[in-house]
């Protein structure tokens, strides 16, 4: 992060906390959120390193999108994490905040002996056609055209999909709806597809991982930390420059500077199969929920608290984690989403003195 980041950010925490009245309610023993796999590992990494200054814990259960959501809902944690962001309808409906908090990739994985990570080329077709279970073996003459000189055996396609609601399975269905027509009208945009014919289901991105690693002939897709971290077999895709492509914090950060997530800082903006030649086609955002009106504020703060700190000092602890940071024309929106929780008399919550 360059010198004028930090400074704007310190603008933004003396600004906020202008902004902030009324006592500083009493914290939780441990803050509790749960939902997406995708970015667990970072949340982990980021509760691991703020338990050591702070004296309150944080405890993230990755559940899966679907079940954050529901769980914030409920009020059952303090914060909900999502990869499938929820329209400012539906937020008001249910009366929550929601928060970007970083940007990583979805990787296609395969298990083929003898095929190392980004050996196996794909374009987005070809995969969408893999995953609705219409390419039968892996020497299929179409995979075999774009990998020449590379030996592919003749096992069956097996493939691998998420067990419960995903936002991972989202993203992954929309980009597969965006480049495949027959994609988009056999299967379409969910967060737990009705996928055609036999699939192996697993939970979690880790769930994936292991499948994938235990079966000859699979093809799954996991976040991008669980390739380097697993020693999985990620493809090569093809992106929207035509070029062919392996998953990188490099090709997460291309992908949305070609966005309007960077260009006009709308966080819900797509950023997949974005232009530029370094873009990787899957990139997603991962975002927290939060209540925007708690009944019990001391609740709610600690869990502001934490995720407030997680922005402040979010580049350095997401470099090398296998996701990248928000840029800056969306970290300078977030102060303002910070403080318009309020607790039950109005006032914003005290979530900077941390």
């Amino acid at each position: 992060m360059n010198r004028s980041v930090n400074t704007r950010k310190r603008m933004w925490r003396w600004a906020v906390a202008l902004m902030l009245g009324g006592a500083v309610a009493p914290a939780l023993a441990e803050i509790q959120g749960a939902g997406a796999t995708f970015p667990s590992k970072v949340y982990e990494r980021w509760a691991q390193t703020f338990q050591k200054s702070h004296a309150i814990g944080v405890r993230y259960r990755p559940t899966g999108s679907g079940d954050g959501v529901r769980q914030i809902t409920d009020r059952a944690v303090q914060f909900g994490g999502t990869d499938s962001p929820l329209p400012p309808a539906e937020l008001a409906k249910r009366q929550l905040v929601q928060i970007p908090m970083l940007v990583g990739g979805v990787v296609p994985v395969v298990n083929l002996p003898g095929i190392e990570n980004g050996r196996l080329r794909l374009d987005g077709e070809l995969l969408a056609d893999l995953m609705a279970g219409r390419v039968a073996k892996w020497n299929d003459a179409r995979i075999a055209a774009l990998n020449r000189g590379l030996t592919l055996p003749a096992l069956p396609v097996r493939r691998v999909v998420r067990a419960e609601k995903s936002g991972t399975t989202e993203g992954f269905a929309r980009y597969l709806s965006q480049v495949s027509a027959p994609f988009k009208s056999e299967v379409g945009v969910s967060q737990l597809p009705a996928w055609p014919g036999e699939v192996m289901r697993a939970d979690g991105n880790d769930g994936v991982s292991k499948s994938v690693k235990a079966t000859p002939g699979a093809i799954g897709y996991v976040s991008f930390d669980r390739v380097v971290q697993d020693g999985l077999a990620g493809v090569r895709l093809r992106n929207a420059a035509g070029e062919y492509v392996v998953a990188s914090e490099e090709g997460f950060r291309a992908a949305v500077v070609e966005s309007d997530v960077n260009q006009k800082g709308d966080d819900l903006a797509s950023i997949l199969d974005r232009p530029g030649v370094r873009a990787w086609p899957i990139t997603l955002a991962s975002f927290v929920l939060v209540d925007a009106a708690p009944a019990k504020a001391g609740d709610t703060s600690s869990a502001l608290r934490f995720l407030y700190w997680c922005f402040v000092h979010g580049d350095a602890l997401t470099r090398g984690t296998g996701f990248a940071p928000l840029p800056t024309t969306v970290q300078s929106k977030l102060a303002s989403r910070f403080a318009s929780v309020k607790a039950g008399d109005g006032k914003p919550m005290d979530y900077v003195g941390m």
